[in-house]
């Protein structure tokens, strides 16, 4: 796997990078020993820029990673890895707001060192902009724990163009992390240009569409019934119809370039510029190989055209999030 370098100075990564996410919630019922094969699956396809975040199951997400380190000495050492911060949760799961207080972004990076079993964390993000809190006043407490070392670069997710630009005054910023795919083009006139801008690399989180890409599902009955898609605007009634209508386009296309549609979807983020790097989550280590081989797909112009003809930024059907999930984007 090839590596792409995030931000002017920032770190190397792995040209695709594994979202940990749904090994813990949101998308059913998860399975940790199958989850610990995936990630050692994704060591073995060079997939080493694994991310995560203190609020994905509540912690368990960051302690199955660290089981993982734990059990594997040599693992850490080839795993760039990347966390967030600043969604709080209670012990039950229950969303108690955002934080980027100064105070809380110490305690959440001290807990999340003590769940992971590391020293240092290599990409530390805040995950949403606190409205209350002046950008300045987080990113200057993130940037005391680059000085004391227990992280390595900082990132900012779902944030605006505006808040990047206050954010670099106080301390390089490594990458920003979005949603975007095929089917979330909505950031690129605004966050990925200042992205290319400002020299700070992208991480493109749900590059498959929350699945959608992938070909796989014709129908949200077929999900889970605590599976939180069925909740998403995307995935209801006549908006799935319509957005299935363009899956199938990529479907057929993916056919005829004897790939699989996930493989199809990301090489094309992966065109878009050197330093966008996307995060593929799956729990299985069989899709974790197949979205590796995305790398190996070279797309031709009448390809990247056919794509972003279907996949124009206004063809999707619905919003990306139900209102009160858009209501903490910066973005």
């Amino acid at each position: 796997m090839h590596t792409r370098t995030l931000g002017l100075h920032g770190p190397q990564v792995s040209a695709l990078g594994l979202g940990c996410m749904g090994m813990s919630e949101f998308y059913g019922p998860g399975d940790e020993a199958r989850s610990i094969e995936t990630l050692h699956a994704a060591v073995e396809a060079g997939v080493t820029f694994w991310d995560t975040a203190d609020m994905y199951g509540s912690g368990h997400n960051e302690r199955l990673l660290g089981r993982a380190f734990a059990e594997s000495p040599g693992l850490r050492e080839r795993v760039t890895l990347a966390t967030k911060f600043g969604i709080r949760r209670g012990d039950a799961g229950a969303f108690l707001g955002v934080s980027g207080r100064p105070e809380y972004v110490r305690q959440a990076c001290e807990a999340s060192l003590s769940r992971l079993g590391v020293d240092a964390i290599d990409l530390y993000f805040q995950h949403r902009k606190d409205p209350e809190v002046p950008i300045e006043d987080t990113v200057g407490a993130m940037a005391e724990l680059v000085n004391e070392g227990k992280v390595r670069h900082l990132g900012l997710s779902e944030v605006g163009p505006e808040t990047l630009k206050r954010a670099i005054d106080v301390h390089p910023i490594a990458a920003v992390q979005s949603e975007y795919s095929l089917w979330s083009r909505d950031l690129e006139r605004t966050t990925l240009a200042a992205c290319a801008e400002l020299g700070v690399g992208f991480v493109a989180y749900s590059p498959l569409g929350r699945g959608f890409l992938t070909g796989t599902i014709k129908k949200a009955e077929e999900l889970d019934a605590d599976d939180w898609r069925r909740t998403n605007p995307r995935f209801e009634g006549e908006a799935f119809e319509r957005n299935w209508a363009l899956v199938s386009q990529l479907v057929e296309l993916a056919e005829a370039k004897g790939c699989t549609p996930a493989q199809l979807a990301l090489a094309w983020v992966q065109t878009r510029a050197d330093w966008i790097v996307p995060i593929a989550g799956t729990r299985s280590p069989e899709r974790l190989r197949e979205n590796a081989g995305s790398e190996d797909l070279a797309l031709s112009p009448a390809d990247l055209a056919r794509l972003d003809r279907v996949f124009a930024p206004d063809a999707v059907a619905g919003t990306r999030y139900p209102e009160a999930n858009l209501a903490l984007l910066d973005a």
